[in-house]
């Protein structure tokens, strides 16, 4: 796919896909939704891919939905690309845009950090929470201004982001719309880190860097799936079963032995497993978005 709304790059282990619509403040569109369903595809394909960086082009992480349908833009039969074209669930519900996008994401084998640049809001905000690790500039806004534009909010925030930042600080942004800024999402833990703007990018490289150095990219990928998988367990008991599942399948696995050899012998690890060719039936899948 030849991409016109996003930008996607690769280098030292990281790709980096940036939201590339700088005159509309990179407001989402269903072009722009499948080209970032697309570059997640090829990121999980790539075994050089170890991390995926998010951000956005200008002055904008992402703005949310275009708007320039006017009232009639999350009207489904009258804006029918917003909401994902013909893809429908099995009850014939229409599905929402943002929503494919999200679960893609949460489907992703690599993890991904977003480095939130600036604006981010509705769409833009939401579908940072299936993101791993949010960082933001000082200037970002954010905003779950749904209640506000006479929506709900979409892309399965409502699943998202109670288990971020808990029920109360949830209900709080949802039922006002209102914007606030990168110290008021640090604090309420939608962010794990606020740097100035000319250091954000640089932040979110060193991260993904210490990943893409230090571990087994088979192991991230089945760590990153039992995290998320775990916030639907209904007991502890059902994590350690998949926990220990994927210790017996791993334990004796090239990686495993890797690991230790290379901690004894004090030098860096050079793990042969690849996520494309290694990766146990034991980690946990979901349906594609």
């Amino acid at each position: 796919m030849t991409y016109t709304e996003i930008d996607y790059t690769v280098a030292d282990g990281i790709a980096t896909i940036t939201l590339d619509r700088p005159e509309r403040l990179n407001a989402f569109t269903l072009v722009m939704r499948g080209e970032l369903i697309d570059a997640f595809d090829r990121a999980d394909a790539d075994d050089d891919v170890r991390v995926v960086v998010v951000t956005g082009r200008g002055r904008a992480f992402c703005a949310g939905a275009d708007l320039e349908r006017g009232g009639s833009t999350f009207d489904y039969e009258a804006a029918r690309d917003m909401f994902g074209g013909e893809d429908t669930f099995e009850d014939g519900a229409p599905r929402d845009g943002g929503g494919t996008v999200a679960l893609r994401i949460a489907r992703s084998l690599k993890p991904v950090i977003g480095a939130i640049n600036g604006p981010a809001v509705g769409v833009g905000v939401t579908m940072t929470l299936p993101m791993d690790i949010r960082l933001a500039a000082e200037g970002a806004r954010f905003g779950f201004v749904f209640a506000r534009r006479g929506i709900v909010t979409e892309a399965a925030s409502s699943w998202f982001l109670p288990r971020i930042v808990g029920i109360a600080q949830a209900m709080e942004w949802a039922a006002t719309g209102r914007v606030f800024d990168a110290e008021e999402a640090l604090r309420g833990r939608l962010v794990s880190y606020v740097h100035p703007a000319d250091e954000l990018l640089d932040a979110a490289y060193a991260l993904a860097g210490e990943i893409a150095a230090n571990t087994s990219a088979v192991a991230v990928a089945a760590v990153r799936r039992l995290m998320w998988s775990g916030l639907g367990a209904s007991s502890p008991w059902d994590a350690h079963r998949a926990d220990s599942r994927l210790m017996y399948a791993l334990g004796s696995a090239p990686d495993a032995a890797e690991g230790v050899t290379s901690f004894l012998e004090k030098r860096p690890a050079e793990f042969p497993m690849k996520v494309s060719r290694d990766l146990p039936t034991e980690v946990p899948d979901w349906p594609s978005p």
